[in-house]
């Protein structure tokens, strides 16, 4: 696999949205039901956000750098705006 790593994400238009999102993760709200209710990328959203496994160079940049930071079960701290609008990342492995 080398540096590859699974990420699901949830992707909307606007900062406020993605804030309210992630205000429903942290009571608790299930990340794959959100992805299917909310997320844009229709793609990953009916996955329940699933990206499956990406290697650097594969995502845009501020999405990459995010997601490669992430340890893995973690969530975002905040959304990550790039110009797809605002994403919540979670990585899995």
């Amino acid at each position: 696999m080398g540096d590859k790593i699974k990420c699901y994400h949830i992707l909307v238009k606007k900062q406020s949205e993605a804030l309210m999102i992630m205000e429903k993760l942290k009571k608790g709200e299930g990340f794959a039901n959100l992805a299917k209710e909310f997320s844009i990328d229709k793609g990953s959203g009916k996955k329940g956000g699933d990206l499956g496994f990406f290697g650097r160079g594969m995502m845009v940049k501020p999405f990459e750098e995010a997601a490669f930071k992430l340890k893995k079960g973690e969530i975002t701290p905040e959304p990550i705006k790039t110009e797809f609008g605002y994403h919540i990342i979670k990585r899995s492995g």
